[in-house]
């Protein structure tokens, strides 16, 4: 059974930017076609964090996605209602959300934050 890998934001945006802090093993998760997704809350975080002028890149991110074929995972009820029961480990919204995302839909996130690590979700 192939795993379904779901990305971090600072993970797409290091791919997108083809930024050195990638590591390869999270490279080879793209190169090797493996079957990526993209959380809607990514897309959330992205555009705010473009419109405040806190990174830069051309062009507009679901195009970008669409494009190259990854899918874009929405937030649900669920999703949602699962922060509930998140320990506060991390502070973060928006990683709390994947968190909250993989857990529910048995993904697993593709990260370099340390934090995530103290939940119970898979990881790479």
């Amino acid at each position: 059974m192939s795993r379904k890998y779901l990305v971090d934001t600072h993970i797409l945006l290091w791919v997108l930017s083809a930024d050195s802090r990638l590591s390869d093993h999270h490279r080879d998760i793209f190169v090797a076609g493996e079957d990526v997704i993209v959380s809607a809350i990514s897309v959330a975080e992205i555009a705010i964090k473009k419109s405040l002028g806190k990174i830069t890149f051309a062009g507009n991110i679901v195009d970008i996605l669409r494009s190259n074929g990854i899918p874009i995972l929405s937030v649900n009820e669920l999703h949602a209602a699962r922060l509930e029961h998140l320990p506060l480990h991390h502070r973060d919204p928006f990683d709390r959300l994947l968190i909250a995302q993989a857990q529910i839909e048995g993904l697993t996130l593709v990260t370099a934050d340390g934090h995530f690590s103290a939940y119970d979700v898979a990881l790479v």
